[in-house]
């Protein structure tokens, strides 16, 4: 039998509490719920090594991602961090002043603007994901091979339709 945690604890109490409901999805989101709290402390402790909070991580990992040139409009960034252009404008100032990105005139759109990674930006956001993919396998190093394969599909399956609605309200 697998060891118990906090979370059979708490089913246990509703199950004896409210014996007429069906508690069986605390078995998986309450330790979702759990897991995300871990995974926000790491990833706080990783960015805040290199100097940068998550949603600052966020912005420079989407220019990353992006490849040469590193650099996106304003509105590509908001898609890809599903942030408010208010919230982008706040975080692209913040990482101005570090200067980890800079703003430059868009090429394609004489009136745009680019975001780009600077060389120090690029530098940060290569060092910072190192360590937060380090403190993640740390938080996954329990499960491993078909274990971890199962869990990365299953999850998927429960993500996949609710980011799908998402983009639904997008369009409306």
């Amino acid at each position: 039998m697998a060891a118990s945690d906090e979370v059979d604890q708490l089913i246990a109490a509703w199950q004896r509490e409210r014996p007429d409901l069906d508690v069986r999805p605390l078995q998986v989101l309450s330790r979702v719920t759990r897991l995300a709290r871990h995974l926000d402390i790491a990833r706080r402790e990783a960015f805040a090594l290199h100097d940068l909070e998550p949603g600052e991580f966020d912005v420079l990992a989407a220019l990353r991602r992006a490849g040469s040139p590193y650099a996106l409009t304003p509105s590509q960034l908001v898609n890809a961090t599903l942030v408010t252009s208010g919230t982008m404008t706040n975080r692209v100032d913040r990482l101005v002043v570090k200067d980890f990105v800079k703003r430059e005139p868009d090429p394609s759109d004489g009136r745009g603007v680019l975001v780009a990674l600077t060389s120090v930006g690029r530098a940060k956001v290569d060092l910072a994901l190192e360590d937060l993919l380090m403190r993640e396998r740390e938080l996954l190093k329990n499960i491993a091979g078909q274990e971890f394969a199962e869990l990365a599909n299953a999850l998927r399956k429960v993500v996949l339709p609710l980011d799908q609605h998402i983009g639904q309200h997008d369009e409306d």
